[in-house]
């Protein structure tokens, strides 16, 4: 069984940081991609920061620049830093790891249980 644990959310001001983590345990193989989701009330779940096992990045526009995601692979950890934060920031972040269980296995697609971050003076 895989859990991934994501921590690091809470309230913050507008301008503030915050940086969230998720770590995955359990019989991994190996993960794939990573990434990190937000969904607001209302809203689809939408991208906010991927990173591939090389470590190439992608951003939508509207965190360019003020998101960092990063990952720590010998410790199924992915981080993301989240600077100069706005209201519109306000979501719920989820996190997201495509894993393997074996060496040319299926790839499996699994969520953390989301974490708050709000965004308010």
């Amino acid at each position: 069984q895989v859990q991934l644990v994501e921590s690091g959310g809470g309230l913050v001001q507008p301008g503030g940081s915050l940086r969230l983590s998720c770590a995955a345990s359990g019989s991994i193989f190996s993960i794939k991609n990573m990434g990190w989701y937000r969904q607001a009330p209302g809203k689809q779940r939408d991208l906010v920061a991927g990173i591939t096992s090389g470590g190439s990045t992608n951003y939508p526009d509207s965190v360019k620049g003020r998101f960092t995601i990063s990952r720590d692979n010998a410790k199924n950890t992915v981080y993301l830093q989240m600077n100069s934060l706005k209201p519109e920031d306000t979501a719920v972040y989820y996190c997201n790891a495509h894993i393997s269980f074996g060496d040319h296995g299926p790839i499996y697609n699994y969520w953390g249980q989301g974490t708050q971050v709000t965004v308010s003076s």
